[in-house]
């Protein structure tokens, strides 16, 4: 992340001192067992932007946007984003984990409102002196997002619940064949703007493309990914591999960096994880019948640990089933894969299985897949990681995948 930034194209002023109000919630109410931090901030500054002021904990980072219009809005390290990023940003391939941050930005509103996603634990808030929008994620501390946001006039006791963000909106289904697709592939943490999606559709050798569509460790922000971004990337002859980032094996799997909310109630977790990725898709265009991955980190297996990861899964294949979609898990062979071949005679399986090996090979066999799973057309292999790859002038950082996702039944 760029150090912080002075903000002077932005009229942000900063001063440190307290908040006028109190930390905790005056609603008393609570989105998760660790709601909020036993020690809270000591010292903060004002933010202001667009004639909205909000005071904020003194160390997190400032990230003028106008002034870096590259830098890649993270919700994984306490920072202050304001402005619209440029169309494409330097985010890296992969990124995983939440913590409490805020992102404002220019929008349209008639009003102030804020709406909560208790799911993916993220506040989305509207304000219209001269027109803002507000994303603002929490992994602990949801106390102190809350003031950050009452600090500027928001209505946080008034806030909505809901699976969505505030702005999610089902719009008509693509075709279902958005996510079936036989070859290369690509994921990166951020969908790539325009410009770089078409220079790329014309000079890689990649035909599909993995977007984060939510969760509650999903850890970039992702201002290009609408439901216009999707179908254009479907007109133009992308199909998708859509990732949904919930609840990990643990707070340091993969590449958390302890910074990921952990599974800790395997079942009702999972179920609410395939709520809310289905209402995610279902305002990007991906309706029934769409693949959609759950994406857990490495871990190393064992009783308590597979256990619990065996339960969420189940139960976000067996919730995405009733709601009309298929379920896809993506996870490392040596943890994720291992315990569903283990246990595939006690567990409902995902459908299409998104494997990870690094091994540069671009196939969907591997020894640690039994001939008889997966091997109609449910097979996704990444294949390599974290590779920075430029066509058509534009370099993006990649994970490359092989696909081979049929139609299903």
């Amino acid at each position: 992340m760029p150090a912080a930034l002075a903000v002077p194209a932005l009229c942000a002023a900063l001063a440190v001192g307290r908040p006028a109000a109190a930390l905790p919630d005056a609603s008393g109410t609570d989105a998760s067992p660790a709601a909020s931090r036993s020690v809270p901030p000591t010292a903060y500054r004002t933010v202001a932007y667009r004639g909205h002021t909000f005071t904020v904990p003194a160390d997190w980072q400032v990230v003028d946007l106008t002034a870096d219009p590259a830098a890649c809005v993270r919700f994984d390290r306490h920072a202050v984003y304001l402005g619209t990023p440029g169309e494409q940003q330097d985010c890296p391939a992969r990124a995983t984990g939440r913590t409490e941050s805020l992102w404002v930005r220019p929008a349209t509103a008639e009003r102030a409102a804020v709406t909560e996603n208790r799911t993916a634990r993220l506040f989305h808030a509207t304000a219209s002196a001269e027109g803002i929008a507000v994303t603002a994620p929490y992994r602990e501390d949801r106390a102190v997002v809350q003031e950050v946001l009452r600090s500027a006039g928001l209505p946080v006791s008034a806030a909505r619940t809901g699976p969505g963000d505030g702005s999610a909106q089902s719009v008509p289904a693509l075709p279902a064949d958005a996510t079936v697709y036989r070859g290369r592939g690509f994921d990166t943490c951020a969908a790539p703007g325009q410009k770089a999606m078409d220079a790329w559709r014309a000079a890689s050798p990649y035909g599909a493309v993995g977007v984060y569509i939510g969760g509650v460790n999903r850890a970039c922000a992702q201002p290009n990914l609408t439901d216009t971004w999707v179908r254009t990337q479907y007109t133009s002859g992308w199909r998708l591999l859509p990732l949904y980032v919930g609840p990990q094996p643990s707070a340091g799997a993969g590449s958390c960096a302890d910074d990921c909310a952990a599974i800790t109630d395997p079942a009702p977790q999972g179920r609410a994880a395939a709520e809310d990725a289905v209402v995610q898709a279902g305002a990007l265009g991906l309706g029934p019948g769409a693949v959609l991955y759950n994406d857990l980190e490495q871990y190393t297996p064992g009783a308590a640990l597979t256990a619990r990861v065996l339960g969420y899964l189940e139960a976000w294949t067996l919730r995405l089933h009733e709601l009309g979609y298929r379920s896809g898990a993506y996870g490392s062979v040596s943890s994720l894969v291992a315990d569903l071949v283990g246990n595939a005679a006690r567990t409902t399986l995902p459908d299409v299985i998104h494997f990870a090996r690094w091994n540069d090979e671009a196939v969907t066999t591997d020894a640690a897949l039994p001939a008889g799973l997966w091997s109609q057309g449910q097979r996704v292999h990444q294949y390599a990681g974290d590779r920075a790859e430029t066509y058509g002038g534009t370099r993006i950082s990649v994970d490359r995948d092989q696909l081979d996702v049929g139609a299903g039944t």
